[in-house]
């Protein structure tokens, strides 16, 4: 079995007498990651099964009953809902037990959608749970080939943490392989020529599917249309109008979709930098399908290395914006935006962490030269206060210092 990076943080978490509530999109790895830690003795509880779901929404009391019965234990019986969201009242249920014993059980719930849960206003259990995500891989889990130095740290003001590389990693990809078949547990580790099928498999299946129980899709040719558009411009500026246009849906349905992209973590915004004196920005965000390889096929395309090769650089951004990300959601704090003027100037992506604001820019080359960090320059000298440093992202083999306040780094070493 691969190991997760994230692994020894989630043990930690776990081993608190709070209740846990795990999130991310489906084949993250939640549930094969939560199950690796629990004891043996653990009580599971599978919604994502049909007839277990069935049974606790016919009998609401099930719940109860069952994690009464399970018999004292020093530091607390675990008891791991999958899915939980399938079945809302469970929290009320959790909430009932942990508040007449906060030792006796310690409680897991892990979901992959945040719309029906807000929709059946159900109880998250506010300031009784812990709100861990669990994403796709991060270079951390899944190191280049012959990477020079694994051990070295990122030169980006990221306090990225590092409680130890796992032993048994996932296995070694170039950048060309990242960007074509993106960075699904169970698409890295599978034979390379079954990759592509199964990536068409989950959206058809768990994109397709599951939106259209989630939503109550009404028009489901439009909603197909939405999807693949949507894919086709991961990474772009959001324009609802043009997308309403082209799907024959109205403005507020749109945006109603792309919201249920991101309750399902299916979707990730990169809202407009907001920060700056200049009048001639533009306001509208971007928005990235969580995973390259999905996106592919979410868009008609077969993820293959000749999908790369047709236009790397803007997949490469993508690739880049969503590393990004989800250190960030690991960290637990700071923020992703980008910034574009009405006159072509552009910052490829903008973090902000702990009080500094770090101005990022993609580019598809292996040799990085002064004249690709000009839009950075300028972002530095207007924000002095909050940004000293920006960083070129690109195919060099070193960190190479192209300005004193640029530096050009390899993409392994996000």
């Amino acid at each position: 079995m691969f190991e997760r990076w994230i692994a020894p943080h989630f043990r930690e978490r776990l081993a608190r007498p709070f209740v846990h509530l795990v999130f991310g999109a489906r084949q993250t790895g939640k549930s094969t990651l939560i199950r690796s830690l629990l004891p043996a003795d653990a009580l599971v509880i599978n919604l994502a099964d049909p007839s277990e779901r069935s049974l606790h929404l016919t009998d609401p009391g099930r719940f109860l009953a069952d994690c009464r019965a399970l018999k004292h234990k020093a530091g607390g019986r675990f008891v791991f809902v999958d899915e939980a969201q399938t079945v809302p009242a469970i929290f009320d249920a959790v909430q009932t037990l942990y508040d007449g014993d906060k030792q006796r059980w310690r409680f897991v719930l892990c979901g992959s959608s945040a719309r029906k849960l807000r929709c059946t206003g159900a109880n998250l259990l506010p300031g009784r749970s812990f709100l861990p995500r669990l994403m796709p891989l991060v270079v951390a889990e899944q190191p280049p080939p012959d990477e020079p130095n694994p051990d070295a740290d990122s030169p980006l003001p990221l306090a990225w943490p590092k409680p130890g590389r796992p032993e048994n990693l996932f296995p070694a990809w170039t950048l060309e392989e990242r960007l074509a078949w993106g960075a699904l547990p169970g698409v890295v580790a599978a034979d390379e020529a079954d990759r592509a099928e199964l990536l068409q498999a989950f959206a058809v299946v768990h994109l397709e599917e599951e939106m259209r129980r989630e939503a109550l899709v009404k028009d489901w040719g439009a909603f197909l249309r939405f999807l693949r558009l949507a894919a086709v411009e991961s990474g772009q500026i959001v324009n609802y109008s043009a997308i309403a246009q082209q799907t024959g849906l109205s403005m507020p349905t749109v945006k109603n979709h792309y919201q249920l992209l991101e309750d399902m973590f299916i979707g990730v915004p990169v809202p407009a930098w907001s920060g700056s004196k200049r009048k001639n920005l533009m306001s509208a965000g971007k928005f990235l399908i969580f995973d390259l390889g999905l996106r592919h096929a979410a868009a008609g395309l077969r993820p293959s290395f000749d999908t790369v090769r047709a236009n790397p650089g803007p997949l490469f951004e993508q690739w880049v914006g969503l590393e990004l990300w989800r250190r960030l959601q690991y960290l637990g704090t700071g923020s992703l935006h980008y910034l574009r003027t009405y006159a072509g100037a552009e910052v490829d992506y903008i973090v902000e962490h702990e009080g500094r604001v770090t101005p990022i820019e993609v580019k598809w080359t292996d040799k990085p030269a002064l004249g690709d960090a000009r839009h950075l320059l300028t972002f530095l000298d207007e924000n002095r206060k909050k940004s000293e440093r920006g960083f070129v992202i690109c195919r060099c083999s070193r960190p190479m210092q192209i300005h004193d306040r640029v530096t050009a780094i390899p993409w392994h070493c996000l």
